[in-house]
């Protein structure tokens, strides 16, 4: 693929924050679009935002159900995309107590690795590349993730147990923070697997470091809630004092950089955007932490997540 050609993306989270300004620069270069949206309501405002230029499908990624519907939609009109970005992401940090998916699953873990397993098991013959949204904070050594709780699934047990398990290893008390760095770490094993299942397919997963747009809106939406003026305060603190955050837009952009250079490059590769100091950031390929590097952890929380998934979706 090369930026003079016009590309088809399917992509998940695209109706704010990173993804709708990925959204916002793919089409300005011509590609055509394909947005997941999470109901009716959400397709229209994300319509409106692009244009109207794009094609909308409803898929709550908080209900299997749901996705398998849009999965069926997708397949029945036989469109290849030349990538499927699986963007999305929830965090509720500050909240005590676990949400649940439609399917009585931890809300984190449901979002941001299940449905998006989902896709890629029932649409990756459809797709000639995968580009995947994950964090630096899935590793206990970096910056982020040395704050509060180290991501780490254990034994998996959570996902054992099924419906009704707080957290993926089942052991930890429910911890929101901790949650969502397992589903990063989630994230990256899933990469890993697809490639390991599909070596010709290029596989790039990525952070964009700490992005904190002054919106109500967006990712943080649900930690505003429960913390609102923690977070404002900390979202001053890092983006405008220290100067620790990326921009909406750059990050946007780093987006549209890999489907760019990257996806006409199979195998499997890790970039982060890292931060250097205040205002600067580097974004270059990097190793992911020793527990996403382990491919035999990755098949298993495969196998695993897809028991899960047809387990919930037979009943």
């Amino acid at each position: 693929m090369t930026t003079a050609e016009q590309r088809r993306v399917l992509i998940t989270g695209a109706s704010s924050g990173i993804g709708l300004e990925a959204a916002k620069i793919l089409l300005a270069r011509g590609d055509e679009l394909t947005i997941l949206c999470r109901n009716a309501e959400r397709a229209g405002q994300t319509q409106a935002a692009l244009s109207g230029s794009v094609q909308t499908c409803v898929a709550d990624l908080a209900d299997l159900g749901s996705v398998a519907k849009a999965i069926d939609h997708l397949r029945q009109s036989h469109t290849t995309f030349d990538a499927m970005v699986l963007n999305a992401g929830l965090q509720y940090a500050g909240h005590r107590s676990p949400r649940w998916s439609q399917q009585g699953i931890e809300l984190t873990f449901a979002v941001n690795h299940l449905a998006h397993q989902l896709l890629v098991e029932r649409l990756k013959e459809h797709a000639r590349a995968i580009v995947i949204t994950a964090s630096e904070v899935h590793n206990p050594s970096t910056g982020g993730g040395r704050v509060g709780q180290p991501a780490g699934l254990g034994t998996m047990e959570g996902i054992h147990q099924g419906p009704g398990a707080a957290m993926v290893d089942g052991i930890s008390p429910f911890n929101a923070d901790k949650a969502y760095k397992d589903s990063k770490l989630c994230n990256l094993l899933m990469a890993q697997e697809i490639h390991r299942q599909s070596p010709g397919v290029p596989v790039v997963a990525w952070s964009p470091g700490l992005v904190i747009p002054r919106t109500s809106g967006g990712f943080f939406r649900n930690s505003r809630q429960a913390n609102p003026m923690g977070q404002a305060l900390f979202g001053f603190v890092a983006r405008d004092l220290l100067r620790l955050t990326e921009s909406v837009e750059q990050a946007g952009g780093l987006l549209v950089q890999l489907i760019d250079k990257e996806l006409n490059q199979p195998g499997f590769t890790y970039w982060s955007n890292g931060l250097l100091g205040p205002g600067r950031h580097q974004f270059s390929p990097t190793e992911p932490s020793e527990e996403a590097s382990d491919s035999n952890k990755a098949t298993t929380l495969w196998t695993l997540s897809s028991n899960l998934i047809k387990a919930t979706l037979s009943t």
